[in-house]
């Protein structure tokens, strides 16, 4: 069987998924912090068991591909975490991720990103280039991985990714050890080069997950190296932008202008 990205997976997804994804990638790392707030309730536990069973959760149920990579803190190298990626493919040039600090069942939502090929990040305004990183040297190096489903197909899905962009905003800090969503969101990026990523971080990754990535790095040796554009990775020729709380709104002022946004469908 020849998969040629996400959308072709789903065929395959639906079977394995109990046997490598929840076996083999997953609920193998906790969360960094326990947030604050009490224990849950008998009568919460039994509404959110009810719910589960009769709501519908459609937009969940599309993000069915686990990626597992690290990001720093644009403008601070030092500052790195594991980031568990849940992926949903919505077109042939567009993917979105929710990210995680863990991949158990209590793991905290840290943020987002969002994933174009090179065709869509092409049309991208020359400053907005400067908020993307390329994921290149991610899947060269075998440190972007997906557990749990056989290594051919990561294979195929990362020959895929590896031409692709990625927009990464982080809006809660628990590497931090923060028990709260405080702070600013923060603008991520990914490393470009060996000697970026913290050995000691990769090997507890590689550990913890069963994964080799100096393997993954021979397994990939022969997909082909992109052209990364240069207003790309922007943090490597000193140009850093980074997200502040500001009192003054006049970027939503002219938004909508009290007209319902309208829907596509």
């Amino acid at each position: 069987m020849k998969l040629t990205n996400i959308d072709s997976m789903r065929t395959l997804v639906p079977i394995v998924s109990v046997v490598f994804i929840f076996a083999c990638g997953g609920n193998n790392t906790q969360t960094y912090v326990n947030e604050q707030g009490k224990d849950k309730t008998i009568k919460d536990k039994a509404l959110n068991t009810g719910a589960d069973i009769l709501q519908n959760k459609a937009p969940l149920s599309a993000f069915n591909v686990y990626l597992n990579g690290f990001h720093f803190y644009n403008g601070n190298m030092n500052a790195q975490m594991e980031a568990h990626h849940y992926v949903s493919q919505l077109n042939e040039d567009f993917y979105q991720a929710i990210i995680f600090d863990g991949n158990s069942k209590d793991s905290k939502i840290m943020g987002i990103e969002y994933i174009v090929t090179e065709k869509l990040f092409n049309t991208l305004p020359k400053e907005e280039k400067k908020l993307w990183h390329s994921h290149h040297y991610e899947v060269k190096s075998g440190t972007l991985v997906a557990p749990g489903i056989p290594e051919a197909v990561e294979k195929e899905l990362m020959e895929k990714l590896i031409s692709t962009y990625g927009k990464t905003i982080h809006t809660w800090h628990t590497d931090q050890q923060h028990t709260l969503p405080i702070g600013n969101p923060m603008l991520m990026m990914g490393f470009t080069r060996d000697g970026q990523l913290k050995n000691d971080l990769l090997q507890d990754r590689d550990h913890r997950l069963g994964v080799s990535s100096r393997e993954r790095k021979k397994q990939r040796s022969e997909i082909p190296f992109p052209t990364v554009d240069p207003m790309a990775n922007a943090w490597e020729k000193g140009e850093l932008r980074q997200f502040i709380v500001f009192d003054q709104v006049d970027s939503a002022q002219d938004k909508h202008q009290g007209l319902l946004p309208q829907r596509t469908k």
